[in-house]
């Protein structure tokens, strides 16, 4: 039993881009592991790629759980546990099992088709160049985090949402705040209710004078109640800013930190699309999710029994041998066909292509404006997000 992981491994003591030591250690052991929460309950930990995929795959696994117990595997204060399935939270889609997922969900299908991803190419390129320039403006070092990696996908997001973006200031610190793993059920919730407050406001306001946005359609689908609308905005602008900030931040990382590869990415451009390919699952900045098991089911070689909490480490599984050859080492020119870096499944991303669009447009601008980029402090200077439910940097000092 000595080999049952007491919680969640989380310290990134194998470098700032790699899975914890025992995560890979189980993974090459038993990639579906039993797993003791903090309050002493056992569940389950998935890291093989397999078992990952399969497991996402299955609406048996059901995501109920999602938003309750994001913090189980952690010590929490005030965070109830949860075994079985919580409430639905309203339009809170990723958080929700078919039928009712697919209602929500296929009113949003219409607004992220890859026709329409491309057709925003031409202004996320715009986007990127104007924050070239502010960028180039500036006397280094700069945080990159802050003038350049955050900025990009908050605009191209409060575009498209219809989200006033000199509202950002308000809607970033509670979004921030709410992604901290280590915090009070107090804290969480403050965060919550005040952007969930924030949200149905401007819902109200879409339904009532209807703009060129997102919301906007989605406010006129009369069987929409505001609660659903404002569940559905509160996902859609975390996910549409969070994660693409902490890709593009954390990528120029591992980039300056591969020199061999920047240079090759430098003298052949056209690797890029394969290269935010290689970052996105060499990286795996939002990793951590979790399933609740509806009955007995089999996963791995294992029985998962009715009612158990199961956690599962994308990164891990991005990182399986048995998946990928030498999966720790970042390759630009590797084929990353099959990454699971945006999930799988019916829960798989909605904004996957206009993510890999703003990443492919953010990290050919600043390779091409910045031929000089560096870090401006040592490597283990960088403050990464080791607290939070999306990894990256908290800060990028970079100079020219």
């Amino acid at each position: 039993m000595s080999d049952i992981p007491q919680g969640l491994p989380m310290e990134r003591d194998a470098g700032p881009f790699d899975p914890p030591r025992e995560i890979t250690r189980l993974r090459s052991v038993r990639p579906v592991s039993p797993m003791v929460f903090p309050d002493g309950h056992e569940g389950w930990l998935v890291t093989g790629y397999e078992a990952v995929r399969r497991m996402m795959a299955d609406t048996r696994f059901s995501s109920r759980l999602d938003l309750d117990v994001v913090h189980v595997p952690y010590e929490t204060p005030g965070m109830p546990v949860a075994t079985e399935p919580s409430p639905q939270l309203p339009g809170m889609f990723i958080a929700m099992d078919p039928p009712d997922h697919g209602r929500l969900r296929k009113r949003l299908t219409g607004a992220f088709t890859v026709k329409r991803m491309k057709q925003l190419e031409e202004r996320v390129a715009e986007v990127v160049e104007q924050q070239l320039d502010h960028l180039s403006r500036l006397a280094p070092p700069v945080d990159l985090v802050a003038e350049f990696a955050l900025p990009v996908p908050s605009l191209v997001i409060c575009e498209l949402l219809g989200v006033p973006y000199e509202d950002r200031e308000s809607f970033q610190a509670n979004s921030a705040q709410f992604m901290v793993r280590d915090q009070t059920l107090e804290q969480k919730m403050g965060a919550y209710i005040a952007l969930n407050t924030y949200l149905s406001d401007l819902v109200t306001r879409k339904r009532s004078t209807p703009t060129e946005d997102i919301l906007s359609d989605l406010a006129r689908h009369e069987d929409l109640t505001i609660e659903e609308l404002t569940g559905a905005a509160f996902l859609l602008l975390i996910a549409g800013h969070e994660t693409t900030a902490n890709m593009l931040s954390l990528g120029t990382f591992a980039l300056l930190e591969h020199p061999a590869e920047l240079a090759l990415l430098r003298a052949e451009p056209e690797l890029l699309p394969g290269a935010v390919e290689e970052l996105l699952r060499y990286l795996s900045v939002a990793d951590i999710f979790f399933r609740y098991a509806t009955e007995d089911l089999s996963l791995g070689g294992e029985t998962i029994p009715k009612g158990s909490t199961v956690v599962v480490s994308l990164l891990a599984a991005n990182r399986d041998p048995e998946r990928f050859s030498d999966p720790d080492v970042l390759d630009i020119r590797r084929n990353a066909r099959g990454l699971l870096s945006f999930g799988h499944g019916v829960h798989q991303c909605l904004g996957q292509q206009l993510a890999r669009i703003e990443m492919r447009a953010g990290f050919e601008g600043l390779l091409r404006r910045f031929p000089t980029l560096r870090l401006a402090v040592a490597a283990d200077e960088v403050k990464l997000r080791t607290d939070m439910n999306i990894y990256g940097v908290h800060e990028l000092p970079v100079t020219w």
